[in-house]
Order: structure tokens, then C-alpha cells, then sequence
């Protein structure tokens, strides 16, 4: 019998393989009759937040089974301005209690002060703790962003983070497997935000539910790593478990020379490993969706959840015109929350102000996107520039994006999670309409009563000159 199970494990192994299924059966230790498995977990990020995970290690008389595994990272609840003085004591405390539980259980902590300090999904990567073929988790929703260098990377709950703590395991179902190919040439001024808010806005917001979405085609190719960044970290956007890229040159050149990343030989040889890390090209998979890159024009959302996205050139939907009632009565309350009239042009819908940063779109890559944008013009409304991390600040001011920032009138501030959350002291007033490069434009999720609008970075910055939502691409017309 046992030989029986062996010979089929084996064959079952041998079979064509996804990517996902790659990275799922050299993780897991042990497997459940019902299909769950457990697996192991090859890098822990936590932050703020996670202090009722520590709270329930320490009722446990608990340790931190592999510290070394584990890194914290202050970014949800940290000041962009005056962090000598934190003026909310709740947060003040959790930041204490951020460095405090890392300093008890000797966990490496990019704090407040840390010069390598950022949001967790923009450190991870920038620092080398994201690589190809691992297991990562975190106790943020967007975890999916380390997806795109070849991982497995996902959110968990607090009780999930005690458990990885304790065991740096974690029981899993294995989700199915969707690839989604975007192929061909975008056009000037289309990207990756631009590519995911379509996909989402095609499938729709439980489109990818108990998938594991693998991202292919050339036009995804094509994107430098910021890039595919974003698309990994808006894909449970799309209700997926997790999203992931096929690493490939574009990966281990960016890897290379990061501080926690394999050097020298050992980096030579992991690379061999690394281009392993792909579906085999008869794989199955449970969903296909394709799209084409040239058919994409830049997007923008009109309601309350990321599915409601459409083209800048395009009008808020009519609810009266939808055949689904559901639809339509979903419809109605989005277009009441955000103050707009069925049949509205998007492009002569009016901001009050915008917001560039978030873990979605706040690498040196989005920062140029929207400077050279803004360059030499002025924004007709306030707004915010909150970079992904110390460093991404400091490379941005040695390359002079601040001076255009400020010369524009938005405000520069300190790394963090800032006015993506609003929960930091940077929030959108209620009843003001936002155009943002975040994930999410939720009801209050900016801030209660907030109105958001996602875009890329580019698309914000014409925004923020234009004030109304615009087409960036007329904007870029003999710029770089």
C-alpha cells in the first residue's frame, strides 16, 4: 500500500506543473486527509499591528520559534510629519510595542528612526528578504506584492501570525490556479495600475476568489519590477489568495547587490535554481484570461470598490440600464456615496485634492512616473507625496523629484503607509474626493466619509494639475 501512495505521489509530481504548484509542494511538511497542508514558511514580516499576535505568544509563555526568520517593520500607524513628537499616545504605544516585542524575542526591526525604515511590502523587496521560490507572510492583506519576484507571499490573520510565530508554520488549503496573460504593446502612458484595474474591473472583485493568479504575456514581461509589483499587490483586489510572476533576468538583476540577498557564487547558484521557477508550457490551469495591452487605455475608478474602474475617456454607468437588480441597486448606493450623476463624463468629475504613495505605487519608479508629469507645472489642488521607504525618499531627493513635488505645491512628507489607511494623522476630509495611486477606495478608507478615485501615479499627477480626473497621455506629449 505504501508503495502504492509512493508511485502515485511520484507520478502526480511528474505531472506537468504551474508555477504555484511548484512553489506549494517544496513547502509542504505534512499533508491532512481533508487536503489541508502545513507549510513551512520561509520569511515572516510583521509591524504595528501585530501586537495581538505578541499578546498571544506572551499569554502562552511563547517564544518566537525562528527570529531570525522573522522581520518587523514600523509603517501602518507612523507619522509622515513631527515624529519626534507623536502626538496620539495609541500610537505612540504601538510603535513602543512594535520595538519592544522585536528587542524581547531578538527580531531584526526597521523602526521609526531606521534609515532603511519604510512600508513592509517596499523594505521587503528593497532589502533582498524577497526572493524567488520562498514562502512569505504577513499580517497585511497585500502581501501579494512580494509575489512578483516567483514567491508565495500572503496576508494572515492575528491568530495566524501567533502560529507562524510559535512553529514559522502554517496550515493551508491549496487554492486553485488562474493565469491571466496580458500581451502586446501598451500605449504611452499605460502601465501596471493601469493593466490590474482593468483585469479587476473585467473579473470583478471575487473574480480570483481561491485562485493563486499567475501573471504572463509579454506586456507583463515587459514591466520593470515596480511594475509587477503593483499588479501582485492589487490581485486580492480580485479576491485572489495570492499573485505571482515568473522570475526571469528582469528579477535577478534587480536582486543583486540588495543587502539580505544572496552574494557572489551563491547568488550565481541560486539563479541556476531560480530559472526552475516556472509552469511547464502544458500545464493546466482552472482559469485562463487574456487580454491585450493595446486595447488598454489609462483607468480610473468611479465607486466604492476596484471593480468599478472604466477608461478616463469613459461615462459613470447608468443603474438604470442594468439588467441585474443587484447591479443596479449596488450601483445607485456608489454613485451616492461619491456624489456623482449617472451618465457623468469621468474626465469632468472634480478632486480636491490627490495622494501619490501607498505600498502599490510608491517606488522610485512611481515617483518619476509622476514628476515627469509634473514637472514644471503647478497642481491646481493640495495633495500628499509619501515615498515607500527612507531610502526611495532619499534616492528621490538626490535625483531632485522633491524640488519638482514642492515646486508643483504638494506637500513631501516621511515614509509610511500614510494616507492610504488614514489612520497615521494623513486622512482625506469627509466629503472631499481623492484622486489616489492606492488599492483600495472602500467607503472611509481614506477617511471617514473620504471619496477615493484609483489611478497610476502619472494619471494623479494630471489630475493634481488639471483638477478633475484627466487623460494623462495628451500630458506627456514631448516629455521623456
Amino acid at each position: 500500500m505504501a508503495g502504492s501512495l509512493a508511485a502515485a505521489e511520484q507520478e502526480a509530481r511528474s505531472a506537468p506543473r504551474t508555477l504555484f504548484d511548484r512553489l506549494w509542494d517544496s513547502h509542504v511538511i505534512v499533508e491532512r486527509p481533508s487536503g489541508d497542508a502545513l507549510l513551512w514558511i520561509d520569511r515572516h514580516l510583521v509591524h504595528e499591528g501585530s501586537f495581538h499576535a505578541f499578546a498571544q505568544l506572551a499569554a502562552r509563555d511563547g517564544v518566537v520559534a525562528e527570529p531570525g526568520l522573522t522581520f518587523g517593520v514600523a509603517d501602518h500607524y507612523v507619522p509622515t510629519r513631527d515624529r519626534d513628537h507623536i502626538a496620539n499616545p495609541e500610537i505612540a504605544r504601538m510603535i513602543d510595542d512594535l520595538e519592544a516585542n522585536t528587542t524581547r524575542h531578538g527580531i531584526e526591526l526597521f523602526g521609526m528612526k531606521d534609515p532603511r525604515q519604510g512600508i513592509v511590502h517596499v523594505v521587503g523587496p528593497e532589502q533582498g528578504l524577497t526572493l524567488p521560490g520562498l514562502t512569505m507572510v504577513c499580517g497585511d492583506s497585500h502581501t501579494s506584492t512580494h509575489g512578483a519576484f516567483g514567491a508565495y507571499a500572503f496576508g494572515i490573520g492575528a491568530s495566524e501570525v501567533a502560529h507562524v510565530l510559535m512553529t514559522q508554520t502554517l496550515w493551508q488549503k491549496k487554492p486553485k490556479r488562474m493565469r491571466i496573460s496580458v500581451d502586446g504593446r501598451p500605449a504611452p502612458g499605460v502601465g501596471a495600475k493601469d493593466f490590474i484595474l482593468a483585469i479587476i474591473a473585467r473579473i470583478g472583485a471575487d473574480g480570483a476568489r481561491g485562485h493563486a493568479v499567475e501573471y504572463a504575456g509579454s506586456a507583463v514581461r515587459d514591466l520593470p519590477m515596480a511594475g509587477r509589483m503593483t499588479m501582485c499587490n492589487m490581485s486580492i483586489e480580485a479576491g485572489a489568495r495570492c499573485g505571482l510572476i515568473a522570475p526571469d533576468e528582469t528579477t535577478f538583476r534587480w536582486i543583486e547587490g540588495r543587502p539580505f540577498a544572496p552574494k557572489g557564487d551563491e547568488l550565481a547558484r541560486a539563479i541556476e535554481d531560480w530559472r526552475a521557477l516556472k509552469s511547464d508550457s502544458d500545464a493546466e490551469f482552472d482559469r485562463e484570461i487574456r487580454l491585450d495591452a493595446a486595447t488598454i487605455a489609462p483607468v480610473v475608478t468611479w465607486g466604492t470598490s476596484p471593480e468599478d474602474a472604466l477608461p478616463i475617456d469613459s461615462a459613470v454607468p447608468d443603474p438604470s440600464r442594468e439588467i441585474d437588480e443587484a447591479r443596479a441597486a449596488t450601483i445607485r448606493a456608489a454613485l451616492d456615496y461619491m456624489g456623482l450623476r449617472a451618465g457623468q463624463r469621468l474626465s469632468d468629475i472634480a478632486i480636491d485634492r490627490v495622494f501619490i504613495g501607498s505600498c502599490t505605487n510608491s517606488r522610485i519608479e512611481d515617483l518619476r512616473a509622476a514628476a515627469s508629469v509634473l514637472a514644471g507645472r503647478k497642481a491646481a489642488v493640495p495633495g500628499l507625496v509619501s515615498p515607500g521607504s527612507a531610502l526611495v525618499k532619499q534616492q528621490a531627493e538626490e535625483e531632485g523629484l522633491d524640488r519638482i513635488f514642492r515646486s508643483a505645491g504638494l506637500d513631501w512628507v516621511e515614509a509610511g503607509c500614510s494616507m492610504c489607511v488614514g489612520m497615521n494623522g494623513d486622512s482625506v476630509p469627509a466629503g472631499e474626493r481623492c484622486a489616489s495611486t492606492t488599492n483600495r477606495n472602500f467607503r472611509g478608507r481614506q477617511g471617514p466619509g473620504s471619496r477615493t478615485h484609483l489611478m497610476s501615479p502619472a494619471m494623479v499627477a494630471a489630475a493634481a494639475i488639471a483638477g478633475r480626473l484627466v487623460d494623462v497621455r495628451p500630458l506627456l506629449e514631448g516629455r521623456s
